[in-house]
């Protein structure tokens, strides 16, 4: 979902364990030279779901990186494929009202992401009901990014990853 830090952990693990980073949405801006929420606005979502597994076909075929993905790069069945069969899938899962409040105070999600369809805290808590299950069944770890911090997700990652 959308502010659970799945760029800020990506971005930390890749350091840590000295692999690049890519985040499918930097790609995919930087690709069509435009913000995704002017995709959404100017090509709808359909468009930019294509161009999301374009990018992710793309970043699935390197031998090793973190990627950090779109929230619902998982609606499509060939992206949770892809995701589940090149890496380890790990999902970083916070409450509605959490992920809600720091969608209020982060400026880069006014100006780069599709804004909601004005449902407001309870349109994210049924975009969080419908996706959920998917989450669950695609993740190969879960962390809490509501109660954890960035540091200490990376570093439980790295752990875990080294136990399995």
């Amino acid at each position: 979902m959308r502010c659970t830090g799945k760029s800020t952990v990506g971005r930390l693990l890749a350091q840590r364990l000295c692999l690049p980073f890519y985040d499918t949405d930097d790609e995919i801006e930087a690709l069509t030279r435009t913000s995704i929420a002017e995709i959404f606005d100017t090509q709808g979502e359909p468009a930019f779901r294509q161009l999301e597994t374009q990018v992710l076909s793309q970043l699935s075929r390197l031998p090793e990186a973190v990627i950090a993905t779109g929230g619902g790069i998982v609606l499509l069945p060939d992206n949770r494929r892809v995701l589940k069969t090149t890496g380890t899938v790990i999902w970083l899962r916070a409450d509605p009202k959490i992920l809600w409040q720091r969608m209020q105070a982060d400026p880069v999600t006014r100006k780069r992401r599709p804004p909601l369809q004005g449902g407001g805290e309870q349109e994210l808590v049924q975009l969080h009901e419908i996706r959920r299950p998917i989450y669950e069944e695609l993740a190969d770890l879960i962390f809490d990014s509501g109660i954890s911090s960035p540091a200490a997700i990376v570093e439980d990652i790295i752990l875990r990853c080294r136990m399995a």
